[in-house]
C-alpha cells in the first residue's frame, strides 16, 4: 500500500530537532541541561559537582494548577502570551508559553535566559517569578506590567516630550547596566514592544534575546523583519558586534518616540522600507538624527551619542546614565506614572 509508511520510516521522518529536544528529557518529564533542571514543579539551578539545589532567589511558589487564563495579551515567535490570574490571591501575571521543538542552538540560548531570569534582581527587568516545563512547552510565569508597551504608548499620543523620554530613558538605560555590566548579556532586541510599563511608571526591559533568535532559527521571517529595523550596522551587516549594538537600538527607539515615527522612513514615504532598502539605509547612509530646531541640544547630543556608525563612537549605558540630557530633568518632579494614567490600557483586566 502506496500511501502507509511503516514504523521505522515514520521515526525516521521525526525532524532532527525534536529528537534533539527529547535527549534533554527524563522520564518524568523533567527538561535537564547542564546545571538546569526545570518541570511541572518550576526551575532549579544544581552545581553539577555537589547535586544540591542552588538557593532560590524567587520566593513564591506558583504551580500551573493555581493559574486561570483570562485571555491572550501577545503572540510572538515563540508562542503565545497569556494574562493569568492566581486562583486564591487574585493577583495577575503574564504567562509566556515557548515551543521546545526548536533547534539545538536556539534550546541553548532559552537555557541560558532561564538561567538569567532566575537570577535576575533588577528593578528595570521584568521579572520571572516562576518557571515550568509541561508537555513540550516552558512557560515562563511574568510579572504583569499592565500599561503595556512603548508600542502602545506611541500609537495612543504619538510622541512623548523630552522630559518624560528622559525619565524613561533613564530606566531603561539602569535595565541595561545590569545587564551588560552585571549579567554580561546583550539583549539584541531593543525596541518599543521590549519595553514595558506599569500604573506607577515603572519602564521595564522584556523579552532579552529569546524571540529574535527562536524568530530567525524557526524562518518566521515576518515576524523576525520587525527587529532589523532597530538593528545596528555591525549586526544587520553580519559583523561581530557587542553591548554597544543594544545602545543603537536604544537611541533609535527614543528618536521614534521624539519624532512620532520610525527614523530611517522620511515623512513623505509610503509604508515600510523593505529590507534591503533598510539596510542599504542602515550600513550606507549618515545615521538619523534629532532635528536641532525641534529639540534641547542635550537631546540631539544624546541621540548621536547613541546612534553612531561605529561602535566605538557609542558612548555605554554607564555613561549615557551621566549625558546631559538625563541628568537635565533628575531635579524635576517628573512622573511618567501621570502621563500613563491618562491613556487606555491595552488590555481591559476584569474585575
Amino acid at each position: 500500500m502506496k500511501g502507509k509508511k511503516t514504523l521505522k520510516q515514520l521515526k525516521l521522518a521525526v525532524p532532527e530537532q525534536e529528537a534533539a529536544v527529547d535527549k534533554f528529557l527524563t522520564a518524568s518529564g523533567t527538561f535537564k541541561d547542564g546545571d538546569l533542571r526545570l518541570n511541572q514543579k518550576g526551575l532549579r539551578l544544581i552545581s553539577e559537582e555537589t547535586e544540591t539545589p542552588a538557593p532560590d532567589v524567587k520566593e513564591i511558589d506558583l504551580q500551573p494548577e493555581d493559574l486561570e487564563a483570562i485571555k491572550v495579551i501577545g503572540k510572538g515567535s515563540g508562542g503565545v502570551v497569556q494574562l493569568v490570574r492566581h486562583k486564591w490571591m487574585g493577583t495577575f501575571y503574564a504567562l509566556k508559553g515557548i515551543q521546545m521543538n526548536i533547534q539545538e542552538t536556539v534550546r541553548k540560548q532559552i537555557v541560558q535566559e532561564l538561567k538569567i531570569n532566575q537570577v535576575s534582581q533588577c528593578p528595570h527587568v521584568v521579572v520571572c517569578y516562576h518557571s515550568f516545563y509541561q508537555n513540550g512547552v516552558i512557560s515562563l510565569v511574568l510579572e504583569y506590567m499592565d500599561r503595556g508597551s512603548l508600542a502602545d504608548i506611541i500609537k495612543q499620543i504619538k510622541t512623548i516630550l523630552e522630559p518624560y523620554l528622559a525619565v524613561l530613558c533613564k530606566q531603561v538605560l539602569k535595565g541595561l547596566v545590569y545587564l551588560h555590566h552585571e549579567r554580561h548579556v546583550i539583549h539584541r532586541d531593543i525596541k518599543p514592544s521590549n519595553l514595558l510599563v506599569n500604573h506607577k511608571g515603572e519602564v521595564k526591559i522584556t523579552d532579552f534575546g529569546v524571540s529574535a533568535v527562536l524568530a530567525n532559527s524557526m524562518g518566521q521571517r515576518d515576524t523576525f523583519v520587525g527587529t532589523y529595523n532597530y538593528m545596528s550596522p555591525e549586526r544587520i551587516s553580519g559583523s561581530s558586534y557587542d553591548y554597544k549594538s543594544d545602545i543603537w537600538s536604544l537611541g533609535l527607539v527614543i528618536l521614534e518616540c521624539a519624532i512620532g515615527r520610525f527614523p530611517y522612513i522620511p515623512e513623505e514615504a509610503e509604508g515600510w522600507l523593505n529590507f534591503y532598502e533598510l539596510l542599504e539605509a542602515i550600513v550606507d547612509q549618515p545615521p538619523p538624527s534629532a532635528p536641532s530646531d525641534q529639540f534641547s541640544p542635550e537631546f540631539c547630543s544624546f541621540i548621536s551619542a547613541c546612534i553612531q556608525k561605529d561602535p566605538q563612537e557609542r558612548m555605554s549605558s554607564l555613561e549615557l546614565l551621566d549625558h546631559p540630557f538625563i541628568k537635565k530633568f533628575e531635579d524635576k518632579d517628573i512622573d511618567l506614572g501621570i502621563l500613563v494614567a491618562s491613556l487606555d490600557p491595552p488590555v481591559n483586566v476584569p474585575e
